[in-house]
């Protein structure tokens, strides 16, 4: 068997087809940086030329410049189709590698280039895919180049893993740090960017949220520092974002620990795409972190303080399970209050317009298509939690209402020190462009008036600051005398937890202080509350059932056993007056006829009633008699009884005008207003 050498490979069919250079490098900063890599690349052109293929024969292939060999590249598919189609007559790369980086599609072409009869040929050699010699060789080299690209991938991953276990690698860092001179990690040496940082770590430990820090800050105009990418001297100043608050909240960098390895990079596949495939970072545990150095740098935090942090963020979220931060609706247990039948978080449901609250145990329900456990109104449960807060907290309210000014003072000077900062640099951007202006030849007129009119907008932005920043810093602080009228209310904090100026968020902040958790489980009576305290004390109260509607309007059984024992001896009338000074009121005070219709519901009979017909003896319960009682005990007629009472001689009274009159009569008053019997002589009739 005979070896033909390169030049017999090459037959005119071949040369009848076309030559295919593909030209590629991985990343972007190779083909800016890398220039030879891609000149000796293109230079495989007069290589095909020489080896006999016209110049309009020959194709370069460069749209893959930038991508890497595991990514998906047009290119590299073109390449492989005009190869299927049979159009290549040879396949022109520098080194296996630039083809391909797995061992699979390097293998893959290898076959096309078999089947159809396509040459492969580098800087070294020239070989046909069709020869098994020449194939074994080719599938040497490609397995050869993917091994070495995995031992370099290794070797500089472990030489980085090491420097980062000195803590000498270097990496971007985050806002309110700097490398000095020597390669340490320094705080920023701008002013501005220490007291940004330290505000925003500041606001979360008193707020307790991701969003009330970022809507602090755009309420107050505040900016937050960050550093160019590309530029990382050049400093801008931007609104903060939740995305950025929540990144610094993560970094462990703040709490002066120095971390490699928080997070790896696995390249998923892309679903109904086949052979696409994309890179997903995913955040590594604690535990699991390559390297932590403890008290590596200085720090805006400690450690604990970070912990904290990570901790009320995850409770913030507003997954099943956690307490999530305190939002604007008006229950007061958002968050914290649990099941006590299933022990799981309870969820919370507004009902009339949104301003009753409801807490319901709806994860069966929601996730295993079961029943609900419970469902309860929330208004009495909130009253009665509101209440044991708050006489927990008599014994403090001084000191936290005296701690709470001093928040609010500490907070107003942020506020100002930030826009006194912001004053100082517009200031000094406005002297730089007017020494700039300045230092230019004034026949240089292009440039002049370029100069002259940035000086303009930085001195209207240095006024624009300095007007601004007189109402901001005024905002916020308190002078002595309403600091003494705010000592004096902070003392009835009842008035403060009640009064229309006070959030419902800031409340449940407030709770949320002292109270770990609430305990909730219906009984007969009504509700069970367990009130767990933040020093894992527990507080248990019974909230009675409210009353249903049909129950809220049946009379009470207390008012109907007064009422039968008041019938017999007082009038509807006065029975109501009874119960309206006991304060046995319904919805309203007592009236006559409500009486009456108690008395008519409940069989109960009067012994005062208003009509004469009513009572045959003519006297009633309370002593006093009918006018015709009393006429036949005067022996006067009933018109004389109604004068009398009319004139005040007689004690009567009357249920309503021209109404029947009931008289009070002693017997003193009978003996001495009794006519004389009347006596009648027969006529004798004439004789």
């Amino acid at each position: 068997m005979s070896i033909l050498s390169p030049q017999h490979k090459i037959t005119p069919d071949h040369l009848d087809r076309q030559a295919f250079i593909y030209v590629r490098q991985s990343t972007l900063t190779q083909v800016r940086h890398c220039t030879a890599s891609t000149a000796r690349q293109y230079a495989l052109v007069r290589r095909a030329e020489d080896f006999g293929w016209p110049s309009q024969y020959i194709t370069i292939i460069d749209q893959d410049q930038g991508r890497s060999g595991a990514a998906e590249r047009e290119g590299f598919q073109h390449l492989v189709a005009e190869v299927g189609l049979g159009h290549a007559g040879a396949v022109f790369c520098l080194e296996a590698s630039r083809l391909a980086r797995r061992s699979s599609d390097w293998h893959r072409l290898l076959e096309i280039c078999a089947l159809a009869g396509t040459l492969v040929i580098d800087e070294e050699g020239l070989y046909d895919p069709g020869c098994y010699n020449d194939r074994l060789l080719l599938g040497f080299k490609g397995a050869m180049s993917e091994a070495e690209l995995h031992w370099l991938h290794q070797r500089l991953c472990g030489g980085r893993l090491e420097k980062a276990r000195q803590g000498q690698l270097r990496f971007r860092l985050p806002a309110g740090y700097r490398y000095d001179v020597l390669g340490r990690i320094v705080f920023d040496p701008d002013e501005q960017v220490q007291e940004a940082v330290r505000v925003v770590f500041d606001l979360f430990d008193e707020l307790g949220s991701a969003c009330a820090v970022v809507k602090h800050f755009a309420q107050h105009e505040l900016l937050f520092p960050a550093r160019d990418r590309n530029v990382l001297s050049q400093l801008t100043w931007r609104p903060l974002t939740t995305r950025r608050l929540c990144a610094m909240l993560h970094n462990p960098l703040y709490a002066g620990a120095y971390v490699y390895g928080r997070s790896e990079t696995k390249r998923c596949r892309l679903p109904g795409q086949q052979g696409l495939s994309k890179p997903r970072k995913r955040w590594l545990k604690m535990e699991d972190w390559a390297v932590l150095i403890r008290e590596a740098h200085p720090a805006y935090i400690s450690w604990d303080q970070y912990l904290c942090n990570r901790e009320r963020l995850d409770e913030n979220r507003t997954f099943p399970g956690r307490r999530g931060a305190a939002r604007a609706g008006s229950a007061l247990l958002q968050g914290i209050a649990l099941c006590g039948l299933c022990g799981r978080r309870m969820s919370v449901s507004y009902r009339g317009n949104r301003q009753l609250p409801y807490y319901v145990c709806n994860h069966v329900q929601s996730q295993r298509g079961g029943q609900v456990c419970q469902t309860l109104r929330g208004d009495g449960i909130d009253e009665q939690v509101a209440c044991l807060f708050l006489e927990a907290m008599r014994p403090a309210e001084l000191a936290v209402s005296i701690e709470a000014l001093d928040h609010l003072e500490a907070r107003a000077r942020q506020v100002e020190r930030q826009w006194t900062l912001r004053i100082e640099r517009a200031q000094y951007e406005a002297d730089l462009a007017r020494r700039r202006y300045l230092l230019v030849e004034p026949e240089n007129r292009l440039v002049s008036r370029s100069l002259e009119r940035d000086w303009n907008e930085k001195l209207s932005e240095a006024e624009r600051m300095e007007r601004l920043s007189v109402p901001q810093a005024a905002a916020g602080l308190v002078c002595a005398e309403e600091r003494a009228r705010i000592l004096a209310l902070a003392q009835d904090l009842p008035t403060l937890w009640h009064a229309s100026t006070t959030t419902h968020d800031q409340r449940k902040q407030l709770v949320r202080l002292l109270v770990k958790d609430v305990t909730l489980n219906r009984t007969e009576a009504g509700v069970r509350v367990g009130l767990r305290w933040q020093t894992e004390a527990v507080t248990e109260v019974e909230v009675l059932r409210r009353k249903r509607v049909y129950e809220a309007r049946r009379t009470d059984p207390a008012v109907i056993e007064r009422v039968r024992e008041l019938a017999p001896a007082h009038p509807d009338d006065r029975i109501a007056a009874v119960l309206n000074e006991a304060a046995l009121i319904p919805h309203g005070a007592w009236t006559g006829s409500q009486v009456r219709w108690i008395r008519h519901a409940g069989g109960i009979a009067s012994g005062c009633p208003e009509a004469p017909r009513h009572c045959p003896s003519g006297q009633r319960g309370d002593g006093r008699y009918s006018a015709q009682k009393a006429a036949e005990l005067l022996r006067v007629s009933a018109s004389t009884i109604t004068v009398w009472c009319t004139r005040g001689r007689l004690d009567g009274v009357q249920a309503k005008p021209h109404g029947p009159w009931w008289v009070h009569l002693t017997p003193e008053q009978i003996e001495a207003l009794r006519k004389p019997e009347c006596r009648c002589h027969k006529r004798r009739s004439p004789p």
